[in-house]
């Protein structure tokens, strides 16, 4: 089985609550509040590795949580933070959020993304000591976070792509070039996963994918293509392995003409890239005729290399146009994008909502950073929640949307006669 994509469940870890302690110590008068704050929660960090090649750990893991912070103690002892969670994905994975738009691109070896930021510790009640308000007998929640859904997509990165139809002899090129050992018979579709091969030639090292799976109609969804034509974006240079004899009954000029297609109306930035067409199995007949037919319609177009990769003949030609090719491109780059944060930072943003004749209800971030503090059966808590209304032009907002004396008031879970 081999898993390319696949969505997964992502949480960073709660924030520990503030202490709403008071100091007590014999012989100590009026120690006053010494409640220390809640521990930072765990952050989720993704990392990139060579040491895998698949998503298919994720199938039996989707959910992914970082350790909560712990509450805060007397004294002003802090409460311990949360422990991250580090998720290891392939090298060339890219982190999409639930509408498809880009998080990060995981494209180097030892990559780390912090996507999800564990939630703030709350304060302790030391915090909000005040030469009026001497001990506080409130402090503050620790922010609570959110859980997220990600798709992973696995896009392989390699310099050189390897296409063309099944059973034309890519997995056995691949064989002969590098040190990979794919699975290799005689009918469709042995390959049912990109195979990596590492190739050295001429004091040049390369990394060779063999791109299984593409029939009519890939680009659409038939067959198996369509799971693999994603590997294709990443790499420098396209092989195109034809069976030059048609010795399945087919041309291979129309393979080579409906192949293209497929990729290029799946990618059409694709068609800048630079092709080498290999027409494979020389030693069959109909072969010559054929690649006569093939070079006079193609051969000013894209360079060709017959072989028969069998007994390996045509492949130091092969690699020396390889390595020549890419000599004059420019190296892999992660994609060009902009990053769209899972997260939002919260402000002190609100909105006035009339749900009917003389309740108002307001709604916003400031409201969910009030609901940490407010503690409606403590004096002074309830009394800094009514400052914090005044000073953050809640009250002015409400009088300009008609709320008068008498009128509902609601904020969050707090409800209460709006007094002019």
């Amino acid at each position: 089985m081999f898993i390319d994509k696949v969505k997964i469940y992502i949480k960073s870890g709660n924030g520990g609550n503030g202490s709403a302690s008071l100091h007590t110590e014999k012989y100590v008068n009026n120690g006053g509040p010494d409640g220390g704050d809640g521990g930072k929660g765990g952050d989720v960090v993704f990392v990139a590795t060579t040491a895998e090649n698949t998503l298919n750990a994720f199938h039996y893991q989707k959910h992914f949580r970082a350790g909560d912070g712990q509450n805060g103690g007397r004294q002003r002892s802090f409460g311990k933070q949360g422990e991250d969670i580090v998720v290891k994905v392939p090298v060339g994975t890219v982190i999409k959020d639930s509408e498809g738009r880009i998080v990060c691109d995981m494209f180097a070896d030892g990559q780390r993304e912090v996507v999800l930021t564990g939630g703030k510790g709350g304060r302790g009640n030391w915090h909000f000591k005040t030469s009026r308000r001497q001990s506080p007998s409130f402090a503050e929640h620790g922010v609570k976070t959110q859980e997220y859904e990600v798709t992973l997509e696995l896009k392989t990165i390699a310099d050189v792509g390897l296409v063309g139809f099944p059973n034309v002899g890519k997995s056995t090129l691949l064989s002969v070039v590098s040190d990979a050992k794919p699975k290799i018979a005689n009918y469709h579709f042995t390959t049912l996963s990109p195979n990596l091969g590492v190739v050295s030639a001429y004091d040049s090292t390369f990394v060779m994918a063999d791109i299984p799976g593409l029939i009519e109609g890939a680009s659409e969804g038939a067959g198996l293509g369509h799971s693999f034509l994603r590997h294709i974006e990443r790499t420098r240079l396209l092989v195109h392995v034809l069976d030059i004899s048609g010795s399945e009954n087919r041309d291979p000029l129309a393979d080579f003409e409906l192949i293209n297609n497929e990729i290029f109306t799946y990618a059409p930035a694709l068609r800048q890239l630079p092709m080498i067409v290999v027409a494979n199995k020389m030693d069959m007949p109909n072969a010559e005729t054929n690649l006569q037919r093939f070079v006079d319609k193609y051969g000013e177009d894209y360079t060709v290399v017959p072989m028969m990769t069998l007994i390996h003949e045509g492949t130091e030609q092969l690699l020396n146009a390889i390595v020549h090719t890419l000599a004059q491109l420019p190296p892999l780059e992660p994609l060009s994008y902009t990053p769209v944060p899972l997260q939002r930072e919260p402000d002190d943003s609100f909105d006035i909502d009339i749900l009917q004749q003389d309740v108002f209800e307001v709604t916003g971030d400031l409201v969910e950073q009030l609901a940490r503090k407010v503690n409606l059966d403590d004096y002074d808590s309830f009394a800094y929640f009514q400052k914090v209304l005044r000073n953050k032009g809640v009250i002015s907002a409400l009088r300009k949307a008609g709320a008068k004396d008498g009128s509902t008031v609601i904020v969050g879970d707090i409800e209460f006669e709006f007094v002019d």
